[in-house]
């Protein structure tokens, strides 16, 4: 019998399903006294200014982490795709899509995510796991159908929605590739860019700015929906990976509905337990994976926060009070062991 994996990693990533899931109908109630655009504006502005204040007074003022060149030029292009091309073409393609068609779309973010890992980057999956990720989606898509007086409607704004969910794709496999530095600083800077540029569309398209009370209800949703929810996601891909990582959020359509219907009382349809139950399927089978063979850990400086455990075994060049965990640029030396692991800032190897 398969184990569940207890994992603080999988527990962040589902901690950011269920922040962004819950975050959806309230979003949606505050959708009637303003335009999609800005309230988007506002939910990342939200996003940005408060986890800058939260790691302002963690860190007792601002301080830019230590990244590599090489780490500036990931988060520059996580920042562009994800914070300036994949809003703008989202809100382009929704003028002129029906709902249900730009829901099922928008499904299309897990999967291109997963795709690109697991072809252009690299990352090692196997048939449990893409099996897992199909059951989810395919929960999400359920959720996401037309209605019987409904109709899909596919064309070039359909096709915008497209290029925005492969704009966050790719978002999500260059943020992994920073993942391993300050989660508050690279979720902080990209709420800040999204919200800039989704406020800046809808002023261009003639909203404005609401009153101070709404404005400030629709920042703490976006703080708490879209911010700390960006947190954990960062957190969890350092931890699993691109695909895995975006297979447990992937749930987050289903919290999002659950929550619809407790909150607001809305009907459950019999989709939505069959939503539920592939959900729910394909979870189970990420959550028993293991993976465990003979491996090599190929020479690595990186910075992160850090224990003294099997994978960072090295000296300091500093006065060291011995508090764990730290943080501080490191050096892994070649090692060769087996254990069970997940495509994590430390096993991006090879498979034979």
């Amino acid at each position: 019998m398969r184990r569940l994996v207890s994992s603080p990693s999988v527990a962040a990533a589902l901690g950011a399903a269920l922040l962004f899931g819950a975050s959806t109908p309230l979003a949606k109630a505050l959708l009637r006294d303003v335009s999609p655009v800005l309230l988007a504006g506002l939910l990342y502005l939200g996003s940005g200014i408060g986890l800058g204040l939260i790691r302002i007074t963690r860190d007792h003022g601002w301080h830019v982490p230590p990244m590599a060149r090489r780490e500036w030029f990931w988060l520059l292009l996580a920042i562009g795709f994800g914070g300036v091309l994949g809003p703008l073409a989202l809100m382009l393609g929704l003028t002129r899509t029906p709902a249900a068609t730009a829901s099922l779309l928008l499904n299309l973010e897990a999967v291109l995510t997963a795709v690109l890992a697991w072809v252009v980057f690299r990352e090692n999956t196997d048939r449990r796991i893409v099996l897992g990720m199909l059951l989810i989606v395919a929960g999400a898509v359920l959720l996401a159908l037309p209605g019987p007086s409904q109709h899909l409607g596919l064309g070039w704004s359909a096709l915008l929605i497209a290029g925005a969910c492969l704009c966050w794709a790719l978002d999500n496999n260059f943020t992994r590739k920073v993942s391993a530095s300050d989660a508050l600083f690279i979720a902080g800077l990209k709420g800040l860019a999204a919200g800039v540029v989704n406020v800046l569309i809808a002023l261009a398209l003639g909203a404005r700015l609401p009153a101070v009370p709404f404005a400030g209800m629709a920042m703490v949703v976006g703080l708490l929906g879209y911010g700390i929810s960006l947190v954990l996601f960062v957190l969890a891909l350092r931890g699993l990976g691109s695909a895995r990582t975006g297979a447990y959020f992937s749930t987050a359509p289903f919290i999002g509905a659950a929550m619809a219907i407790l909150a607001f009382g809305e009907h459950a349809s019999w989709m939505f337990w069959l939503a539920a139950l592939l959900m729910g399927a394909g979870v189970w089978l990420h959550l028993t994976e293991r993976h465990d063979h003979l491996h090599t850990h190929e020479p690595i400086t990186h910075t992160h926060r850090h224990v003294h455990d099997e994978h960072h075994q090295h000296a300091h060049d500093f006065e060291w009070d011995g508090r764990e965990p730290h943080t501080h640029e490191h050096t892994h030396v070649p090692l060769t062991h087996s254990h069970p692991h997940y495509p994590d800032i430390h096993h991006q190897h090879r498979h034979e």
